[in-house]
């Protein structure tokens, strides 16, 4: 057996908190320059609990490092139509200059004609087309935000990737598929993707260097799916709800942390690794943004 190696943590919210920090301080000298403040335009459709947390935690952030803000709430019933008109008028809106469309949205409501009226420049999660497919370009635009954030970490935090294997776990639009992209293009590592269709997922894993899960099934990778070493991502959050959780509940992630962590050189924790990264990815393209329409 071999044996336990002391891994390092990596600490999203530490990373996220600096990153507030690094924007604030360009806030504050945009506004002595007397150049135009970062202004992110927030629309929420429904009441969904977990949707408005997310909500919530963006308008902080916003508070916290001085961006203005427009909160736009919208009930359940509202028909696709009449929401992209206010997408319409959100794009027009030449004082805004980062925009999202809090997910999910009611069935009713196709989110990838939703997605695709945003415009490109004020995509500030990175979702709309033009946006995914500058990854690939030498002048990405703005990047999707979570894997954006699992990328920071990864140079904040000096872990190598050039040519190193890297397996992602999870061929998503919103996270695997653009940070399989991203670790290609910027990180110049050789990456393998799996999903569900996947066979013996296990034999892909235990070769990575790098380990990104991002499937969003508690516990999916045990120790013995990983090598000794690995640089272990866990992207995956699950509220798994239970009488023996003090709250009723706890968020888990797709990675056993207690076995599989005594393998790792690093390894994210769930809550507090890559979570606390998407929504300071999210402010530093609504930065970018700004800075890109106003320099």
């Amino acid at each position: 057996m071999a044996e336990a190696t002391p891994y390092t943590l990596i600490d999203g919210r530490k990373i996220s908190s600096d990153i507030k920090k690094e924007i604030t301080d360009k806030v504050i000298e945009r506004r002595q320059q007397g150049k135009k403040v970062p202004h992110l335009a927030i629309i929420l459709v429904g009441d969904d609990g977990a949707s408005q947390t997310y909500v919530d935690h963006k308008v902080k952030a916003c508070k916290e490092v001085g961006f203005h803000y427009t909160m736009m709430r919208f009930a359940d019933t509202i028909s696709e139509d009449k929401l992209m008109k206010h997408i319409d008028q959100v794009n027009r809106d030449e004082d805004v200059d980062g925009f999202i469309v809090q997910l999910p949205l009611p069935q009713h409501i196709s989110v990838e004609r939703i997605t695709e009226k945003i415009r490109p420049d004020k995509d500030v999660d990175g979702f709309t087309n033009r946006n995914f497919g500058s990854i690939v370009s030498k002048n990405p635009l703005l990047l999707p935000a979570t894997p954006f954030g699992v990328m920071e970490l990864l140079k904040r935090y000096k872990i190598e990737t050039e040519g190193r294997n890297c397996v992602v776990v999870g061929a998503s639009r919103l996270v695997g598929a653009p940070l399989s992209m991203m670790l290609v293009e910027e990180g110049r590592a050789t990456v393998t993707v799996c999903h569900k269709y996947t066979k013996d997922l296990a034999s892909f894993t235990r070769q990575a260097d790098i380990l990104v899960v991002a499937v969003g099934k508690p516990g999916i990778v045990t120790a013995d799916m990983v090598k000794q070493g690995a640089v272990v991502i866990d992207v995956g959050t699950t509220r798994v709800e239970g009488p023996q959780f003090k709250n009723g509940y706890a968020l888990k992630g797709d990675v056993d942390f207690n076995e599989v962590a005594p393998k790792a050189s690093f390894i994210t924790p769930v809550p507090g690794g890559v979570g606390p990264m998407t929504i300071a990815s999210l402010l530093l393209n609504t930065l970018r943004a700004t800075e890109l329409r106003n320099p």
